[in-house]
């Protein structure tokens, strides 16, 4: 069987016959005759439902792409929803189709760095060896390098024994998703040039049909000078993000969104999922992913990809608690102004509830601004120690037990 690996590596490009023009292929044309057809309606049951294989993100035939911004974590959220296809488990509480086999071609580590990130993965989720035996594929771009188009005075030029090479090793595998990271890596033209950008795409969108496989390029963001990324902040031409079915991006968890969450105290970073283009299936509700730590028996720390949902105002808070803060509120004549210092009734409302009165800030704002709605706390102006009026909180309608 000749695999991807016998395609010769840092060696010397084929001749000018193995190439293919994309640009300039000769129009096909036919004898048959041309006739309108007439739609008949079927019963919605007899068609195919469309053939997902992970979440609404991976679907068969065509490719999706994941854009994101260096450093937040796309390869690691990669590795771990490889692994989930591959067990057949919810490891980020997205859906998997069963009996999946991936391929991670990543372009830019070490084998080792990859061994490591798989590993603390599969340390992290409980996922064992015989869970992905047969049908997790790995390789690197350290050892064999991955091009599947060039850029020369004559045009772009798709390199058809690499896409071969690619399609023979992906049908004699069996494998049901490829996942390429990054996809500026995967070509060698301009990626600012949107006509070449628009070959190189629709070729991976021509392998996925041809393979009946899922393709998944990750992409790196341009610079948004502390903006919010979206897939169309994408890296270059925007012909990639036109010819994938599915978008996502990633974007880091600010400063102020931590403390409104109450992890502003966390060292680990926390990331958005946003699918905000959807061709095929409606746009999905924004997720949240957190880095863990993941120490290894050799002593490396890696960072690996796992579930993470905002905590709701009163998570974990019954009527009790809401009457214990009462309570201590109680004819205190506390300050409304989270800016009282000590006097804010808010440091009282974190010591009942057992929060941090920085880290979780805003949550107990929120809390206070909810309560007031409610009618479980009032507003009233009560003189300070200068007689000056000041907006204080007292019980409302008193919880009950």
């Amino acid at each position: 069987m000749k695999t991807l690996r016998d395609v010769a590596d840092m060696r010397p490009l084929p001749p000018p016959e193995a190439y293919r023009d994309a640009s300039s292929e000769p129009v096909r044309t036919t004898t048959a005759p041309l006739h309108a057809t007439e739609f008949f309606w079927r019963d919605p049951v007899s068609i195919p439902p469309r053939p997902w294989v992970y979440g609404h993100h991976l679907i068969r035939k065509q490719v999706s792409v994941t854009v994101a911004p260096g450093g937040v974590g796309k390869s690691s959220l990669t590795i771990c929803e490889a692994l989930a296809m591959v067990s057949g488990r919810e490891l980020l509480g997205e859906w998997t189709a069963k009996g999946l086999k991936v391929w991670l071609y990543n372009l830019e580590d070490p084998r080792d760095e990859m061994d490591r990130r798989i590993i603390a993965a599969m340390q992290h989720h409980h996922v064992s060896p015989e869970e992905i035996a047969g049908r997790l594929y790995v390789d690197t771009g350290r050892e064999r390098t991955l091009s599947m188009a060039v850029q020369t005075r004559e045009g772009v030029q798709i390199i058809k024994p690499e896409l071969d090479a690619l399609a023979s090793e992906i049908e004699e595998r069996e494998i049901d998703v490829l996942v390429v990271d990054p996809f500026v890596s995967s070509h060698q033209v301009s990626e600012n040039d949107n006509g070449a950008i628009d070959l190189v795409a629709k070729e991976w969108a021509r392998l996925a049909d041809r393979c009946n496989c899922a393709i998944e390029l990750v992409h790196h963001t341009r610079k948004t000078n502390g903006e919010e990324a979206t897939t169309e902040s994408g890296r270059g031409a925007s012909a990639l993000l036109a010819a994938a079915r599915s978008g996502r991006v990633l974007n880091k968890m600010s400063d102020n969104a931590k403390e409104e969450a109450g992890v502003l105290n966390d060292p680990a970073t926390y990331f958005s999922v946003d699918r905000d283009k959807a061709n095929l299936a409606p746009k999905g509700n924004r997720v949240w992913r957190r880095m863990a730590s993941v120490r290894l028996a050799n002593g490396d720390a890696v960072g690996v990809a796992e579930d993470w949902e905002w905590p709701g105002t009163f998570e974990g808070m019954s009527a009790d608690d809401l009457l214990a803060v009462q309570r201590a509120l109680d004819n205190k004549g506390l300050r409304y102004s989270d800016q009282a210092g000590d006097d804010w009734a808010g440091v009282t409302i974190a010591e009942v509830l057992g929060l941090d009165v920085t880290a979780d800030r805003k949550r107990i704002k929120k809390m206070i601004e909810a309560w007031l709605k409610s009618k479980a706390l009032k507003k009233v102006k009560l003189p300070d120690a200068k007689r000056m009026e000041r907006p204080c909180l007292e019980v409302g309608e008193w919880a009950s037990q």
